[in-house]
C-alpha cells in the first residue's frame, strides 16, 4: 500500500517535462495515478477500510481537477497523458 520514495522519483522521471521538473500538471497527475492504483489494489484485499475508501475518492477527485485544467491548457499533452497513463475520461 505504501508509495515509496525510489517508486516516486521513478515515476517523475517519467512524466518530467524538464529537468528537475516535480510540480507541472503531468507529473502531479502520473504521481496520483501511481498512489490510486496502489490504494486500489489494497482496497480489493480489504474492503471494510472505510478511511482509505475516502482518501481514494480524494485522490481521484484532485486527478480530475488536474486533467480538467490541463485539458483547458494545452490538449495535446492532455491526450498524451491520458493514453500513456490509460486513463478513461
Amino acid at each position: 500500500m505504501s508509495f515509496s520514495a525510489q517508486d516516486k522519483t521513478g515515476v517523475i522521471k517519467d512524466y518530467a517535462t524538464f529537468e528537475g521538473d516535480t510540480g507541472s500538471t503531468q507529473v502531479q497527475v502520473a504521481v496520483l495515478t501511481h498512489r490510486i492504483n496502489n490504494l486500489s489494489t489494497h482496497l480489493n484485499g480489504n474492503k471494510k477500510d472505510k478511511h482509505g475508501q475516502r482518501g481514494l475518492q480524494v485522490l481521484v477527485g484532485k486527478r480530475n481537477s488536474l486533467t480538467k485544467y490541463l485539458r483547458t491548457k494545452d490538449y495535446d499533452a492532455y491526450r498524451k497523458l491520458i493514453e500513456r497513463l490509460g486513463i478513461r475520461r
